[in-house]
C-alpha cells in the first residue's frame, strides 16, 4: 500500500491545499486548521451551515501569513496573531469543547464580513489547549480546530466500493464522487475495500499511527468543493444503508501520531507521496447499530 494523497485545510471547512510532503505534529499535519471561523457565540462555523466556506482558497505563507482569496479574486493577507504578540483571545467552542483562540485583525473580520457573514477569524496559538475525545485518545493527546482528531485517512478501494454501492442503488441518476468529498488528510491506495475497518496501528513512511475511530459523516459530503453546491443525498443514503459504524453513515478513520522514540519537538516525522503504508497491528471492531 502507498500514501496516494495529502491534504491540509489552513482554515476549518475552507478549500484544501495538497502539498507533495507534510510535515507530521502531534495535534495534526502543519498547518491543518489552526485557523477557524467562530460565530457571535464563539462555536465554529463549517459547511454545515455554510457550504460557501468551501469555496474561499486559504494559503500559507512561508512566514506563516494566512491568505484568503475569495472566488471574486479578492485577497487578504493576515498575519498569525499571537497571545505573546498581545492579541486578543477569544473563548471558542468546537463540538462542545471549549478553549480559547487568539483572534485576528478587525481588517480580517470586515474582509470576511463581505464575503462570508458576521462570522469571526480565529488561530489557535496554543495546540495543546484542545484535547482529544478521552474515550479514544490518551490524557495529553490534542488536537487542532479539526472535529475530533488529528488526521483522517481515507483510502481508494474504499472509495471505489462505495461508489459501486451507489450505482447499484441509483444506476440512471449516479454521480461518481471524488475524494475530495470527504475532505481527508491522507488517502492510501492499494488496500481492500473496508480494510482500514480492520487496521489499529499503522506506519506511513517512517511515522506510526493509532487508529482510533471511525468517522461518521455529515451533509459536507453532499457538498461539491468545487462550487458550493448541494448534491442531492449521497453519499450519505448509501452509507447510512451499507456501512454504518458506531451507530453512524461512516467513511475513513481518525489518527493520532505516535511520538518516535528520542524524537523532541513538534515535527513528529515527515509524510511524502508515495510513502510506503504497513498495517503493524490489526483486528479493531467498530459495532454496527445496536450491538
Amino acid at each position: 500500500m502507498q500514501l496516494t494523497g495529502l491534504h491540509v485545510y489552513p482554515v476549518k471547512s475552507m478549500y484544501r491545499l495538497s502539498p507533495d510532503t507534510a510535515v507530521v505534529q502531534p495535534w495534526g499535519l502543519a498547518g491543518d486548521r489552526r485557523w477557524m471561523l467562530a460565530d457571535v457565540t464563539g462555536r465554529f462555523v463549517s459547511q454545515r451551515e455554510d457550504p460557501a466556506l468551501g469555496q474561499i482558497r486559504a494559503g500559507l505563507l512561508p512566514d506563516g501569513v494566512l491568505t484568503l482569496t475569495a472566488p471574486d479574486g479578492s485577497r487578504i493577507e493576515v498575519p498569525s496573531p499571537a497571545v505573546a504578540a498581545g492579541d486578543p483571545l477569544a473563548d471558542v467552542e468546537v463540538w462542545g469543547t471549549r478553549f480559547r483562540a487568539a483572534e485576528a485583525a478587525k481588517e480580517a473580520h470586515q474582509w470576511i464580513a463581505e464575503h462570508l457573514g458576521d462570522y469571526r477569524l480565529v488561530h489557535l496559538d496554543d495546540p495543546h489547549a484542545r484535547p482529544v475525545d478521552p474515550e479514544y485518545g490518551e490524557p495529553d493527546d490534542t488536537v487542532s480546530m479539526a472535529d475530533g482528531f488529528p488526521l483522517l485517512l481515507t483510502t481508494t478501494a474504499s472509495l471505489d466500493r462505495l461508489n459501486e454501492l451507489i450505482a447499484a442503488e441509483d444506476p440512471d441518476g449516479h454521480e461518481t464522487l471524488p475524494m475530495e468529498r470527504f475532505r481527508p488528510n491522507v488517502v492510501v491506495g492499494g488496500a481492500e475495500p473496508w480494510a482500514e475497518d480492520t487496521w489499529r496501528r499503522i506506519r506511513i513512511g517512517s511515522v506510526t499511527f493509532k487508529v482510533v475511530k471511525p468517522c461518521g459523516r455529515c451533509v459536507i459530503t453532499t457538498t461539491d468543493q468545487e462550487t458550493g453546491e448541494r448534491r442531492g443525498k449521497e453519499p450519505l443514503r448509501t452509507l447510512a444503508r451499507h456501512h454504518r459504524l458506531l451507530r453512524k453513515a461512516a467513511f475513513g478513520q481518525n489518527l493520532i501520531p505516535e511520538r518516535p522514540a528520542g524524537v523532541e519537538g513538534d515535527a513528529l516525522g515527515t509524510l511524502r507521496l508515495g510513502d510506503d503504508v504497513e498495517v503493524l497491528e490489526g483486528g479493531a471492531h467498530w459495532p454496527a447499530d445496536g450491538r
